[in-house]
């Protein structure tokens, strides 16, 4: 058995973000269930986890269950000690943590008031000033991380640590929304937005593309401001360079076109997701780089609906 996640949207779910990034970054094996938001309360979705309410919520092999993300950046890190999730300096790791833990805890103006939204990009935004007053705050802990502990990298310390698991989603949010922040601010959001594993969950919503409308804010819609991806396309017929799917070693049943060339998968979800970026992920950048098959994704083909 393995450790099994229960996921929201992957467009608007900030904290799902966070607790993915915390399994797929560190490369800890998991079985996802994805939560429909529009199917109702998260909380009755989740009465056969008790006492979970939220998402994500980590139910371990062993049958812990732990629904807040904090909880599981932590306990990950107890059960997974060489995985690298904290910074191994002591120092360093109490700053990540506190760094971490005021994120969770705070920024409520910016929550609110740019809630995530990883399909657009927002034009003529006119912050409050609690949200300028958020955004100085975010870029003062980024900054004395960076400057501190960062060595260089492109990360808060250095290497990718849980802390950044947890700004992803400030960094979508500073992006879309086009939040005013330093040239050094700005480089950490685009490592982010650049980021394979980031890449990668935007694209499982664009596959799923699926509108809340009520996460829209009046503002002008412009396109996601990240990296743009290889076009690609589904078609209907076509003669793939593969054999079986890229994800799961199935047989093909459906087509897409990149550059003029096919390739098969097994079903829509995984032809989509790689439409949508098809080099955020590496198993299918290994067949189109004429690599082969490489390790599979420790993202599934297809995270399942609960029903």
């Amino acid at each position: 058995m393995t450790d099994t996640l229960y996921l929201g949207d992957y467009t608007y779910s900030s904290w799902s973000l966070r607790g993915w990034l915390l399994m797929v970054r560190f490369g800890l094996p998991f079985d996802p269930v994805r939560v429909d938001f529009s199917e109702g309360p998260v909380a009755d979705q989740l009465t056969v986890i008790p006492p979970a309410r939220t998402v994500p919520c980590l139910v371990t092999a062993d049958g812990a269950v732990i629904w807040d993300s904090l909880a599981i950046a932590e306990e990950l890190a107890s059960r997974h000690p060489d995985a690298g999730l904290w910074p191994l300096d002591p120092i360093a790791r109490a700053t990540a943590r506190s760094i971490a833990a005021e994120m969770h805890a705070s920024f409520g103006a910016l929550r609110s008031d740019c809630p995530m939204n990883l399909q657009t990009g927002y034009a003529d935004v006119a912050p409050s000033d609690a949200v300028l007053a958020d955004v100085a705050r975010i870029e003062t802990l980024w900054a004395h991380a960076r400057t501190r502990f960062g060595d260089g990298g492109p990360w808060l310390f250095g290497a990718y640590t849980a802390a950044d698991a947890f700004y992803a989603p400030v960094a979508a949010r500073i992006a879309g929304y086009g939040l005013p922040v330093s040239s050094t601010a700005q480089d950490y959001v685009a490592a982010h937005l650049a980021d394979p594993a980031f890449r990668r969950w935007r694209a499982m919503g664009i596959a799923k593309a699926e509108h809340l409308a009520r996460y829209d804010r009046p503002f002008r819609q412009i396109g996601w401001p990240g990296p743009t991806p290889l076009p690609a396309r589904a078609i209907e017929t076509g003669t793939p360079e593969n054999d079986l799917c890229p994800y799961s070693g199935k047989p093909i049943t459906h087509l897409m076109n990149i550059d003029g060339r096919v390739f098969g998968f097994c079903n829509a979800f995984c032809r989509d997701k790689t439409v949508a970026d098809p080099l955020a992920w590496p198993a299918f950048a290994a067949l189109f780089d004429g690599k082969g098959r490489s390790t599979p994704d420790r993202t599934p083909s297809r995270i399942p609906d609960r029903s």
